[in-house]
Formats: structure tokens, C-alpha cells, sequence
């Protein structure tokens, strides 16, 4: 068990990483509300892409009959789908303080008063 837990650290590593400077890039150039968000959709489709690269080779490795690497490649996938569900917890949690990012912008309908632009309103 701890076997496992060791070497899913440098994945975790990366992950810390990469989203200590997504937020402060995103932060220092947006907002911090909106770099939450861009945080969140980044880290879901990160997820979401390790996760499935996980189950293939996952997958392969148990096509295979290798034991070792089917053990690590699912502990990798085991890891990108709980950061996954962290994930999307934490995007309930944002909405839930942040109502206006739920409604995302529309573009404005162009009324148009053809041939004459003093036409009836």
C-alpha cells in the first residue's frame, strides 16, 4: 500500500505544480474569481485526458499479462479520477459562491428596422 502511495507523488507533484502557476498566471492576468474558473476547466480536461491515457495503457499492460505495469498504470488512473471528482467538487463549490459564473454571457440580438432606420418601435 505505501508502494503504491510513493509513486503516485511525483504525479501529484506535477499537478501541484502546474496549477500553483495556472492560478497565479491566470490570477495576475484576469481576476482571481476568474482564474478559478479557468483553473477548473483546465484541471477537468487534464483529468479527464490522463485518466483515459491510464485506462488504455492500463488496458494494453493487461493485454499483455504485465503484471507491474498494469499495477502502476492503475494506480495513475486511480489518482486522475480522484483529482477528477476534487475537481468537480470544487466547481460546485465555486458556483455555490459565485452564482454569476453559472450563466454564461450572451450576445446581443441586433434589431433591425429595415429600409428605414426611423422605422416603428
Amino acid at each position: 500500500m505505501v508502494a503504491r502511495l510513493t509513486r503516485i507523488i511525483p504525479l501529484l507533484l506535477l499537478l501541484a505544480f502546474v496549477a500553483g502557476v495556472v492560478y497565479v498566471v491566470a490570477a495576475w492576468r484576469y481576476s482571481p474569481a476568474r482564474a478559478k474558473e479557468i483553473l477548473i476547466k483546465a484541471f477537468t480536461m487534464l483529468n479527464v485526458v490522463l485518466a483515459a491515457f491510464f485506462g488504455l495503457a492500463s488496458l494494453y499492460a493487461l493485454s499483455e499479462g504485465n503484471g507491474d505495469v498494469l499495477d502502476l498504470t492503475l494506480s495513475f488512473m486511480v489518482t486522475a479520477l480522484v483529482a477528477l471528482g476534487i475537481t468537480r467538487i470544487c466547481r460546485a463549490v465555486f458556483l455555490k459562491h459565485n452564482p454569476s459564473y453559472r450563466m454564461k454571457p450572451m450576445k446581443a440580438k441586433r434589431l433591425r428596422r429595415w429600409p428605414w432606420p426611423w422605422g416603428r418601435r
